[in-house]
Formats: structure tokens, C-alpha cells, sequence
């Protein structure tokens, strides 16, 4: 509950209360206006801390899962403050100009993004010094209006899971896009606005510096929140792995060192019986005729044991 005061008193002392004047309002947003004061609304900061408090924990789960959140904000007065706050994150960002179709073609503006880096590729291997210079200041031109517009974007190699727009009004064309993919939205909504265009709204002051500011920083640092537990958990994984390929290792070495000492033993302890069941059985044939040669032979004194005994003349 202190924290939540906390977070009001800095609200308020942004200016995130101040809404449009009474003859702009929107219908919708009348659960989010406080009062009206000398023909302004005044928008319900209790709403607010609700709002952002739900949006920041969406992005951070988003975030948390390895998904991109697409920072849109192409105000005057939004550009430096959305900008610093993505690449702090390493987020996209649009801050210039949406273009037409930047989500719903992605596959032709990823084209544009990959011949803006195959330029920046040629200045940086040396191949302009190769190319006459009215070539080389047209590739340039072009490298850096690509840059200007597409420079956000350029790591972002698939369509973001998220966009959070500062003004939904002013970045309709993109909230539109957003909406036909099924992009999850997040937006700063002023009294001017319709707060059911996005799914995850938070009613507040979108022009002024300060209140953008706030918004953005929290917003920021619930996704910083999330990208660092991503990033425990992963080294977490990686020693467990680790731990559980080193353990069964030298288990299996030591049983397999047993399982050779055993496999030893007992093969030493057949070679010993071996020879003599060997001996024995080898016997067996030839001892049943042995003992019947002497049987025969001795107290017969003749037939096949007499000559092989020269004890046997006798018998002759």
C-alpha cells in the first residue's frame, strides 16, 4: 500500500492526472476521470497505478519468456524518451514514422532492413572506394534515410509479441496493424481515447515530457525486471545440466570398472575350473575306455589291453 502511495505522489507530481479539456473527451473513458477542474478532466490516479501495475507485469512475463515488445511513440515530445528506454532494454523501437504495412508486410520491410545493412557492410569492407563517388553519395542518402525510419528495427527479425504505443489516438495506423495480427497492445490512454482499442490500457497524461517519462521508466524497468530473471534461470539450467552430465559420468566409470574387476575375477576363476572339468570330461570319453580296457585286460588277460600293457606277457 505504500509503494502504491509512493508511486501516486510521483504520478501527481508529474502531471499524469491532467486530462484533454470536457468538449474533447471520449464516453468510454468516464470510469477513468476523477472530476473535471475549470474544464479539464482530471483522470483517477487510483485507475492509473491499477492500470500500470497490470501492464508492467504483463510485459514483464513477455519479456521473461525471450519475446520482443515494440516501442511505438513517434510524438515530438516521446521520441528521445522511448528511444533511450528500448535500447536500454534492447527492445524495437518506431520513433520517426510508422510505416504502412511494417507488421502486416513484415517480409518487405525486413528487405529494406537487409539492404540498409548490406550498405553499411560495403562502407565498412572497403567496397565504395571501389564505386564512383556520385554512386557512393547516393548509397549513402539512402543508407541514412533507411536508418532514420528502419534503425529500430533492424535486429528484430520477426513480428514483436507486444507494442506498447504512448498515444493510441496519434499511432492508430500501427494500433490497427497490431489488432489484425493479434498482437497483445499496451498503450497510454488520455481522455480523448477509447480505452477497449487495447488490451492492456493505462489511462494517463500523453502529452506531457514528464508524464511520458514516468510511464515509460516503469514500463522499462518491469521488462529489465524480466530479462534479468530469464537470464538466472538460463544459468540455472546450464549447472544443472552441467552437474547431472558430470555425475552419471564418473558413476558409470566406476561401474563400469566394477563390472571389468567382476567379468575379471570370474573369467580368472573359470580358466582355473576349466582345465580340469576340461580334464575331467576329456576323461569321460576316453576313461570309459581306459577302465574297460583294464578291466577287460586284466583279469581277462587278453584282447586290447594286453599289448598295450607290456606288463601282459604274462597272460600270453
Amino acid at each position: 500500500m505504500e509503494n502504491n502511495t509512493s508511486l501516486q505522489q510521483q504520478l501527481l507530481e508529474a502531471g499524469v492526472h491532467f486530462g484533454h479539456l470536457k468538449k474533447k473527451w471520449n464516453p468510454k473513458m468516464l470510469p477513468y476521470i476523477f472530476a473535471e477542474k475549470k474544464g479539464i478532466h482530471i483522470i483517477d490516479l487510483n485507475k492509473t497505478v491499477d492500470g500500470l501495475q497490470e501492464a508492467a507485469a504483463a510485459m514483464k512475463q513477455i519479456a521473461k519468456s525471450g519475446k520482443k515488445i515494440m516501442f511505438v511513440a513517434t510524438k515530438k515530445q516521446a521520441k528521445e524518451i522511448v528511444t533511450d528506454s528500448a535500447k536500454r532494454v534492447n527492445m524495437p523501437y518506431v520513433t520517426e514514422r510508422w510505416l504502412g504495412g511494417m507488421l502486416t508486410n513484415f517480409a518487405t520491410i525486413r528487405k529494406s532492413v537487409k539492404k540498409m545493412q548490406s550498405i553499411e557492410k560495403m562502407l565498412s569492407d572497403g567496397t565504395f572506394d571501389s564505386i564512383t563517388k556520385k554512386e557512393r553519395l547516393t548509397l549513402s542518402r539512402d543508407k541514412d534515410k533507411m536508418e532514420k525510419v528502419l534503425g529500430g528495427i533492424a535486429q528484430l527479425s520477426r513480428v514483436p509479441a507486444a507494442l506498447f504505443l504512448v498515444d493510441i489516438g496519434h499511432e492508430h495506423i500501427g494500433l490497427a496493424e497490431a489488432k489484425r495480427l493479434g498482437i497483445t497492445t499496451f498503450g497510454m490512454v488520455d481522455t480523448n481515447c477509447d480505452p477497449n482499442k487495447v488490451d492492456f490500457s493505462i489511462p494517463s497524461n500523453d502529452d506531457a515530457t514528464k508524464s511520458i517519462a514516468i510511464i515509460t521508466e516503469y514500463i522499462t524497468a518491469a521488462i529489465a525486471e524480466g530479462l534479468a530473471e530469464r537470464q538466472a534461470e538460463k544459468s540455472d539450467e546450464v549447472e544443472e545440466v552441467e552437474e547431472t552430465d558430470n555425475q552419471p559420468k564418473f558413476e558409470m566409470g566406476s561401474e563400469e570398472e566394477r563390472e571389468r574387476k567382476r567379468r575379471n575375477s570370474s573369467g580368472g576363476g573359470n580358466s582355473g575350473t576349466g582345465p580340469s572339468r576340461g580334464r575331467g570330461n576329456s576323461g569321460g570319453p576316453g576313461g570309459p575306455g581306459g577302465p574297460q580296457r583294464r578291466r577287460t585286460g586284466g583279469p581277462a588277460g587278453g584282447g586290447a589291453g594286453g599289448p598295450r600293457r607290456p606288463g601282459g606277457g604274462g597272460g600270453r
